[in-house]
């Protein structure tokens, strides 16, 4: 009987493991997790996060069923790429986790250190009891985590006397001084200098070769000769006070056997250059705000495939040369480069640099480095000239690149030695055919080559200008076969003698936006190149004159538009960074990063509807990618904001102000309008009600974010609050009759987005609205902040008619109007240049400016009607609506969010409304039909039709 029941046992443990394996999940090409990222990068080479968040989307086939949701994932990542190969996750095996989670994932394993190689890989479940495959493998490494691992030394030539002697009396007496006036009015230009050192490669294999880097200024370097990288402007504008940004190159490719050259030369840059915030700041001097001297860090570690390894680093054994061929290098002044004094192969093997003197060793250097944690600024584009005239019968020449951007222009040229090349730089065009500079300010735009009698080529990267017209004096007529006459042509120029190159962060583009009106589309291509050119690792206000600034206000009100457009997560997870301070009384700058010099100038402080981007931006950054991490960063800083903005204004309404910008640019700022019935005098929302609005929302929005990271306390407390602003701006501003206090279109269109007004007076308020917008004969009378509100507002009541009419319009103020004119980008004021007039006020013109260019948001939520759903962050869920109107017959569009590709066709034909989506694998969508029917779909291809539609 005992064997027996050995043998039934037997049988049944064999009957169990085959019952165990038929129910493990069966492998399917259905599904497959694709672009892994690390921290919104993609092999990010250095990241500073101690438990970095880890990502992926699912890729479904086009064969697969539909609704496919992961159910479960498993992630490794290890020490080599051969653990990784052989599934084995040494520094972490996260084992099957059951969670639809698919962004946001925390890493889990083994503490990890400073330059640690990890690779990385992710399998997942879907909702039919299948597996995925295994991703392909992804990788990231850990920068310089510990002050240990960085030996380098802050670098470069001897201290500018002049400057420290000039910073010192302005910070012991916060006054301008009385003496070197001169030095104040205009700083001596100063070359930038060279920096190289030489080293040996013993004969073994270099197994890894990374290259970490920083500086004050900017910074260019090379190995042997070739140009590290493609990055420009590096390491970007931070708060240099708090922090500095490191970058690293891989560079084991460019490693030779022998002699070895590292080199590089410095610049101003934002650290030392001429800031925006300088035009407000006339008692400080024009350079040196963050820092004196131009200093170089560098650090390359060479590792071996024998396991040894060494560490080439800047001290004072590096040589340098002061006296650079870069001869000036400012954003705003331009840069100037003399070819004659370039000395061939001073950044390779085998030079002689015994002329040269040892570097200087700045031991009073003493900042942060944080590795860059955003996209790379590099030239995204470049363009030839669709024209090329000769202005005034002079010998200068004006190119037109047929589109604004930011950059700058290389050239390529043959002359004599000596001759001066002078390019200057414009947006737009005078009356006579010159190139328009007037608002540009301080800022000169003028870049300046001077040749060598051989073959050059000029490519000034440590500048970068706003522009569509480029003006070249100096070219002599032998030179480029040119001949006075009228028929002048691009043909008389060599066909690679110019290039613009059009430079900015590069983060993907994310969204796609088409229809049925040319002119829209191209409104939409103009949005974009705006975003573009403002994009450089801070969202400036302009590229062109002399701000520059990271104004928050336009950050705030562009955010969700700028997401639809391009992938912000690592750009603004870098903003949350810099936003992470508080000014002299607590609240948020309106500049990041700020502009604040202790006990001398607050550099814009608390302005309302500007500060408010340090609440805004995070929680669009938790709607659009699920990020608690930049809610939690900046938490502290948006309490002390609220906190101050109370303590300061204890009645509630906000009216100490340290700064006030109001609704920017809204209609009683345009000048002498092409048609007189169009008020100036109705467009602006009173400052008492702009302000305490943004403390009620401000207030509101930071009870949601505490309860959202699981503060109660707080979000009782600040939801309390939200309740008694709310209600003192009821009895403050709104009346009876449902009218506010401006009676504006501003004024209601905040009113109402912000939830300020009584539920039984909404529809009352909203009438007021909708006669506003009658008086201004169906025209925008609203500025940078009112404008997206209102057009939110008319579709939240029913009357998308009417935001149609106001985005289809070609009359003066539109977004049309300005594509009629001929713009290729969004402009400041949408009085910028009118015909008949001419330029509006020189001090506040740019032609190149995003606010007004938040109404993509607006296209996207729409009339391709792809909204987000906070209660399900991430695109976990979303809903899409389509609102017909205008003369669109047609719209298809999509947004690659961070689950995946979004996709919306929809098409109008004898009354027939049919939409096409397409749901990204792992996500689930409401979709809203015309006729007010509502479909639950989930991953795949999906069709819908409405019958008996007008439009």
């Amino acid at each position: 009987i005992y064997k027996e029941m050995k043998s039934l046992n037997y049988i049944f443990i064999c009957l169990g493991v085959a019952f165990f394996m038929s129910c493990e999940a069966k492998e399917t090409a259905d599904i497959m997790p694709v672009a892994l990222s690390c921290e919104y990068l993609t092999e990010p080479l250095s990241i500073d996060a101690a438990q970095p968040r880890l990502a992926w989307k699912i890729e479904q086939s086009d064969e697969a069923r539909k609704g496919q949701l992961q159910t479960a994932y498993q992630i490794l990542v290890a020490s080599s790429q051969e653990n990784l190969d052989a599934d084995k996750g040494d520094f972490w095996n996260s084992g099957k986790v059951k969670s639809s989670h698919s962004v946001q994932i925390v890493y889990g394993g083994a503490p990890l250190k400073s330059r640690q190689q990890c690779w990385w890989k992710v399998r997942t479940w879907n909702n039919y009891g299948e597996k995925s495959a295994w991703s392909k493998a992804a990788y990231f490494s850990m920068g310089l985590l510990d002050a240990a691992d960085r030996q380098a030394r802050w670098i470069g030539d001897r201290p500018d006397t002049a400057l420290y002697k000039y910073i010192e009396y302005v910070q012991q007496n916060h006054k301008k001084p009385d003496f070197d006036v001169e030095y104040w009015k205009n700083p001596p230009h100063q070359p930038s200098p060279l920096l190289r050192k030489s080293f040996r490669i013993a004969d073994k294999a270099v197994k890894r070769a990374y290259l970490y880097a920083s500086a004050l200024g900017y910074y260019e370097m090379w190995l042997n000769g070739k140009r590290v990288g493609d990055r420009l402007q590096a390491p970007e504008w931070t708060n240099y006070f708090r922090s500095v940004q490191y970058q690293t190159y891989d560079l084991t490719a460019q490693i030779q056997k022998g002699e070895n050259v590292v080199a590089a030369t410095l610049a101003d840059g934002w650290c030392l250059g001429r800031l925006g915030g300088i035009k407000w700041l006339h008692s400080f001097p024009h350079r040196g705000f963050y820092a004196s001297d131009r200093r170089l860090f560098a650090q390359l570690v060479l590792e071996y495939a024998d396991g040894t390894s060494e560490t080439v680093a800047t001290d004072k054994s590096w040589k340098i040369n002061p006296d650079g061929y870069i001869r000036y290098a400012d954003n705003f002044g331009g840069q100037t480069i003399d070819a004659r004094k370039i000395e061939e192969g001073w950044n390779r093997a085998g030079f002689d640099d015994s002329s040269w003197a040892n570097a200087y060793e700045d031991k009073a250097v003493e900042r942060t480095l944080v590795a860059a944690k955003n996209e790379p600024i590099r030239v995204h584009r470049e363009l030839k000239p669709v024209s090329v005239s000769r202005w005034s019968n002079q010998d200068k020449y004006i190119f037109d690149f047929g589109q604004n951007i930011a950059g700058h222009c290389a050239l390529k040229i043959k002359g004599k030695a000596g001759q001066v090349l002078r390019l200057r730089h414009g947006e737009w065009l005078n009356s006579d055919g010159s190139i328009y500079t007037e608002s540009l300010g301080h800022a000169h735009a003028v870049d300046t080559f001077i040749l060598s009698g051989g073959d050059d080529y000029f490519d000034p990267g440590f500048t970068y200008h706003g522009f569509q017209y480029v003006e070249i004096s100096g070219l002599e007529l032998s030179e480029t076969s040119l001949k006075k006459n009228e028929n002048l042509s691009l043909a008389d120029f060599p066909s690679d003698f110019i290039r613009a190159k059009a430079v900015s962060s590069d983060p993907d583009i994310t969204g796609k936006f088409e229809c049925s009106s040319p002119a829209l589309n191209k409104l939409y291509q103009n949005i974009v190149w705006t975003q573009r050119n403002n994009m450089f690792s801070v969202l400036h206000d302009n590229p062109s004159r002399d701000e520059r600034t990271g104004a928050t206000g336009d950050v705030q009100i562009f955010a969700q538009a700028s997401i639809f457009n391009m992938n912000m997560a690592a750009f603004f997870t870098k903003f949350v960074d810099d936003a992470n301070e508080s000014g002299f009384n607590g609240q948020f700058f309106s500049m990041i990063p700020s502009l604040y010099y202790e006990n001398f100038w607050n550099g814009w402080v608390g302005a309302p509807g500007w500060a408010e981007a340090g609440l805004i931006v995070p929680w669009r950054m938790y709607e659009n990618y699920a990020d608690r991490r930049a809610l939690a960063t900046l938490y502290e800083a948006m309490k002390r904001h609220i906190d101050a903005t109370e303590k300061e204004n204890p009645e509630l309404v906000w009216k100490k102000r340290h700064n006030n910008n109001g609704d920017w640019l809204n209609a009683n700022t345009v000048h002498n309008p092409p048609d007189t019935t169009y008020s100036v005098r109705r467009g602006a929302t009173p400052d008492d009600l702009f302000a305490t609005a943004h403390f009620a929302y401000a207030t509101r929005l930071l009870a949601t974010i505490a309860a959202t990271l699981g503060n109660s306390a707080d979000a009782k407390h600040y939801g309390e609050l939200a309740d008694r602003i709310k209600a003192v701006f009821i009895k403050s501003f709104v009346k009876d009759d449902g009218s506010v206090d401006g009676n504006s279109q501003g004024a209601y269109s905040l009113s109402l987005n912000f939830g300020l007004i009584p539920d039984n007076l909404r529809e009352k308020a909203f009438g007021h609205l909708v006669k506003c917008i009658e008086e201004y004969d169906f025209r925008l009378s609203t500025g940078f902040i009112t404008t997206p509100m209102m057009m939110e507002e008319l579709v939240r009541f029913g009357r998308a008619d009417i935001a149609y009419r106001l985005l289809e319009s070609e009359r003066f103020p539109s977004w049309l109007y300005l594509v009629k004119i001929g713009a290729t980008t969004v402009w400041e004021r949408w009085d910028g240049w009118l015909p008949g007039r001419g330029f509006s006020w020189a001090g506040m013109n740019s032609l190149d400016h995003v606010a007004f260019g938040s109404v993509s948001e607006w296209m996207f939520r729409h009339i391709l009607g792809i909204n987000p759903d906070i209660s399900r962050p991430g695109y976990e869920h979303f809903t899409i609506q389509p609102r017909l109107g205008g003369s669109l017959d047609w719209a298809k569009g999509s947004y690659n969010s961070i689950r995946g590709i979004i996709e919306v066709d929809w098409k109008i034909e004898g009354g027939r409304f049919r939409l096409i989506v397409s749901i990204p694998a792992n996500t689930r969508a409401t979709i809203v039909l015309p006729d007010g029917s509502q479909k639950e779909a989930g991953s795949g291809k999906h069709e819908f039709s409405v019958e008996n539609i007008k439009k």
